[in-house]
């Protein structure tokens, strides 16, 4: 069995695509619109990156910036997205809405994954904005399809969220913390050591595929100093 680490890289578009799985991606997360934090990609994005590589995509399933739904109409909006997303092949997903409280917004959550079919889905960054990560956690964990927390342990990234995702990784075999913890937000190759000394194996990198800024593409010499790191 390979004990591979995982690294998943943010493709906006085919040449991101591209150069992401040469450079040794293992996953793609697909989004729109990173002056919002990512947005869902139109279908067509996606098709044309699912026929440019064979690596896994997870598709982002988000309409607005922030972390709230945005209200019955947009959870209606988004899951007819879904639909059309999976009707062109997508299989898997990211998604996490929070209520104005900071508690994980079932109805939203529900609704959408009833569109996934058992699809796996990584629930995003919203935990690092949550009022309570442990009952978030015993909230979502018997939904169908969970099988990732994308987190930096803190909304002010991995620095500040380390002694969080330590704690966390020590508790994996309990209810509510089975799901892979991917880190992401802040990270850097610096970090890895501490964090695969506490088994994390999976990791996420936007602006760090980027070395000249989000106008720019991803770059696959960058993605492969990860990859290397990781290896």
């Amino acid at each position: 069995m390979s004990n591979r680490a995982v690294l998943e890289v943010i493709a906006l578009n085919v040449e991101d695509a591209i150069a992401a799985q040469a450079g040794g991606a293992d996953r793609l997360e697909l989004v729109t619109d990173m002056a919002a934090d990512g947005l869902t990609p139109p279908v067509e994005t996606f098709a044309a990156i699912r026929a440019a590589v064979d690596i896994p995509l997870r598709v982002m399933l988000r309409a607005t910036d922030g972390f709230e739904s945005g209200g019955e109409a947009a959870v209606e909006a988004l899951a007819a997205r879904t639909r059309a997303l999976r009707a062109a092949g997508a299989q898997e997903f990211v998604l996490g809405f929070l209520t104005p409280h900071g508690t994980p917004d079932l109805d939203a959550i529900e609704r959408l994954i009833s569109e996934l079919d058992g699809c796996q889905w990584t629930f995003h960054r919203a935990i690092d904005r949550s009022a309570d990560r442990d009952t978030l956690r015993k909230q979502l964990a018997d939904l169908p399809g969970l099988d990732t927390y994308l987190t930096a342990g803190s909304a002010a990234g991995v620095d500040q969220g380390l002694p969080v995702l330590t704690a966390e990784a020590a508790r994996a075999t309990e209810p509510g913390y089975q799901a892979r913890i991917l880190v992401g937000g802040g990270l850097r190759l610096d970090h890895l050591p501490a964090l695969r000394a506490i088994g994390i194996d999976a990791f996420h990198i936007g602006g760090a595929a980027r070395p000249d800024g989000w106008d720019h593409p991803v770059d696959a010499a960058a993605v492969a100093r990860w990859r290397a790191a990781l290896d």
